[in-house]
């Protein structure tokens, strides 16, 4: 008991989390601030100027100088990504279930899903912005035909990967089109679409930055890229940095909420997140 007892205090340093969890945490907020300190040391001892390379400092006070700028920005970038990534979960599901239940379509339209896919968003950004009047529907297009593909070709993979025993099983007891679906289908797809998922979350929110570049609208429902395109006119360059830390935490905020509803998902019953005992 005793040796169990030490051997469970040393795979549980801290309360509520083991070891193993500790050091991934851990580990990447070292390196992060040994970076950030490096940077500031950096630009202290070599005296760089601000508008050459800000400091982590500076950008620190323009990220609270400023905010009353960029939060709102933020919400307008967000609001479109979350659009866009509903549009696409709703859209590519949908389409991925019609592709399952027929051969003959999905052979008919996948083929155009990937030309969406391949064609490069930065390219038909601009045309989508002259033919669509409403600003805020072209932004979410645009980030809508980026976050699509990855949840229609992983739930359609998913749809087709259903156990061909069961479903034999299934048709040989009467089981209806709708039942399988929903008990056999759907749940072996479940994996993959989640795969898909955490995927286009951050590709909605770059879909939604390179639409506001093409852009580049002012106003109320300017989000963040047009901050950086704003700043860089002003020479405000740590008000540049600023935006470009709100991006990259909104991206790693985004696939850490995906990555948990997964794990949470899965982890009773998939072997991709069932606890391993060795």
């Amino acid at each position: 008991m005793a040796s169990e007892r030490a051997n469970g205090d040393r795979q549980r340093l801290v309360p509520g989390l083991a070891s193993g969890s500790m050091a991934r945490v851990l580990a990447p907020i070292a390196i992060g601030v040994l970076m950030v300190a490096g940077w500031e040391a950096m630009c202290r001892i070599w005296e760089i100027p601000w508008y050459i390379l800000p400091a982590p400092s500076d950008i620190a006070r323009s990220m609270v100088k400023d905010w009353h700028i960029l939060f709102p920005a933020l919400v307008n970038t967000l609001r479109v990504t979350f659009l866009a990534l509903t549009v696409a979960v709703v859209g590519g599901v949908s389409l991925a279930v019609l592709f399952a239940s027929s051969r003959w379509v999905e052979l008919s339209l996948f083929p155009y899903a990937v030309i969406l896919q391949v064609t490069p968003i930065v390219a038909i950004a601009p045309l989508i912005i002259i033919y669509v009047p409403n600003l805020t529907v072209a932004l979410l297009i645009c980030a809508w035909i980026v976050a699509f593909f990855p949840i229609l070709s992983n739930t359609t993979i998913g749809l087709n990967s259903a156990d061909h025993n069961l479903l034999n099983l299934m048709q040989l007891y009467g089981a209806s089109r709708l039942q399988v679906l929903w008990h056999l289908r759907l749940p072996t797809a479940l994996p993959y679409f989640l795969g898909g998922l955490r995927i286009s979350g951050g590709l909605a929110l770059i879909g939604a930055i390179v639409a506001e570049f093409v852009a580049g609208s002012a106003g109320e429902g300017s989000g963040l890229a047009f901050r950086i395109l704003e700043a860089g006119y002003r020479l405000e360059i740590p008000r540049m940095f600023a935006s470009l830390v709100l991006i990259s935490a909104s991206g790693i905020v985004i696939f850490l909420v995906f990555t948990l509803i997964t794990h949470l998902a899965l982890r009773s019953w998939h072997e991709s997140a069932v606890k391993r005992e060795n």
